[in-house]
């Protein structure tokens, strides 16, 4: 057997290279980003809700790769699943059998998931999506699906088609038959219901872009009008899914929810292996398959490989074993309300809202006349510019990584592993509230730092 490829030996002749390979052979933009406010840094490894670099440094990480990272980098449990479906050397993939692993994640997943019946296996969130439009159409005969505004479904055609922001949309036209409404206007769905060609609803529970959570009684009240008028709701949970909120799926919290279709992905994959998965109810699955010549009419080539279906059988142990959703709930709680708390102390925090593990931190026009300049003066570079310059001290002085919450945006969304404990909500509070107090001393560095990223947001109109 050849042993010629040593991956460890290539990482440390070429590792240094990272930003360099990035500009020159991958998205240009990313490194020139990372670069201009500060974030390019070398992280040598990773484990749980920590990052380490060459020195030994530790950084708290308040993103988990976007949600994918739910039981935090590197699990024991889910990296000995990985291990193991190696060392079996499985026959996957045939294509023609019924290997056993997607089953039993299936029939594990849907103990999780009252009221729904089957699943289909993809490798992605935004395939998740893609799989459940499709359903959605065929199971009713129709061709529009409605979304919500500022919604994110994902990026491929038909998941764009959902997607509420319009600079992920403009220049990809044309999309498939959509409908914006409100999140919360039942008038507004009511309205596009009684026009008979609407397939379903897709809905975030709580939304990424802004961290908005669906108005109390919204989801059910919305439910029932869609099969009022014969069509679905799709539930998108690949973000709020499996414990994130505080509860299995975020819309578990309003009593009488029982999507028809959704769909979850990101923290099943236990960080290592791409999963994602489409639950429904079983009428729509057995007309989508109505017979054997249709036993292929969707279907995905790496869909319920060995070692994804591996990682997920091990994520959902976990989560079982170590009673991840009740610890989320509990952190979760506490992180809100010390967050909470600083409001009435700084005049630049408006509010904080989220559920479990998913916090918005949104920031306003403060009512000094000295903070109010500074805050005019960039709104009118660029919307979102304060949320940045709290984000990047975070980092730099406090080495703990956050994102804003969208384009334009002066919100932070926090979504940390949820493995992360009471310790790292303190380290989070205590360096959020001396970056508040920098930013209120009406000085310093935080400031001269804005004074950059103006010049820049100005520079690329």
């Amino acid at each position: 057997m050849s042993t010629e490829f040593d991956l460890g030996a290539l990482l440390a002749e070429r590792g240094a290279e990272r930003y360099e390979l990035h500009a020159r052979h991958l998205n240009p933009q990313l490194p020139r980003m990372l670069h201009t406010i500060g974030f390019d840094k070398v992280y040598e490894r990773a484990e749980g809700a920590h990052f380490f670099d060459a020195d030994g440094n530790d950084y708290l990480d308040m993103l988990a790769g976007f949600g994918v990272m739910g039981l935090g980098r590197h699990h024991p449990v889910v990296r000995k699943a990985l291990h193991d479906v190696l060392d079996l050397d499985l026959a996957d993939l045939t294509r023609f059998d019924c290997q056993p692993l997607p089953g039993l994640l299936a029939e594990r997943l849907l103990t999780h998931s009252p009221h729904l019946d089957r699943v289909f296996f993809g490798n992605s969130g935004t395939e998740a999506v893609e799989t459940a439009l499709k359903f959605a159409r065929y199971a009713t005969g129709r061709p529009r699906v409605l979304y919500c505004d500022h919604a994110f479904h994902g990026l491929t055609t038909g998941s764009l088609s959902v997607n509420g922001e319009s600079g992920f949309r403009d220049g990809f036209a044309p999309l498939l038959p959509d409908t914006a409404v409100p999140l919360g206007d039942l008038d507004a769905l009511a309205r596009e219901l009684r026009k008979g060609d609407v397939a379903a609803l897709i809905v975030e529970p709580i939304q990424g872009k802004g961290v908005h959570e669906a108005p109390p009684g919204y989801l059910r009240a919305a439910q029932d009008l869609l099969h009022k008028h014969k069509a679905l709701l799709i539930a998108d949970e690949v973000q709020t899914g499996l414990g994130r909120t505080g509860d299995f799926y975020a819309y578990q919290h309003e009593d009488g929810v029982e999507p028809d279709l959704v769909c979850v992905a990101k923290a099943l994959s236990g960080g290592y292996v791409p999963v994602g998965a489409t639950l429904g109810k079983d009428w729509i699955f057995k007309k989508v398959y109505s017979s054997m010549d249709r036993v292929l009419v969707h279907s995905a080539s790496f869909g319920a490989n060995a070692q994804a279906m591996a990682c997920g059988l091990a994520v959902l142990s976990v989560m079982e074993n170590e009673q991840i959703v009740a610890g989320v709930r509990r952190t979760g709680e506490l992180l809100k309300s010390r967050l909470t708390g600083l409001i009435d102390t700084y005049e630049l925090l408006a509010d904080v809202r989220g559920r479990g593990l998913m916090i918005g931190i949104e920031f306003g026009k403060p009512s000094s006349l000295k903070l109010r300049g500074r805050w005019t003066m960039l709104q009118a570079a660029r919307k979102g510019l304060f949320a940045q310059m709290v984000v990047v001290p975070l980092l730099q002085k406090h080495r703990i990584l956050t994102q804003v919450s969208g384009d334009h945006l002066e919100v932070i969304k926090l979504i940390p592993p949820l493995v992360a404990d009471e310790a790292d909500v303190e380290r989070f509070v205590e360096a959020f509230t001396a970056v508040m107090d920098d930013a209120h001393s009406g000085g310093g560095l935080m400031w001269d730092f804005g004074k950059t990223l103006i010049k820049q947001a100005v520079a690329n109109r």
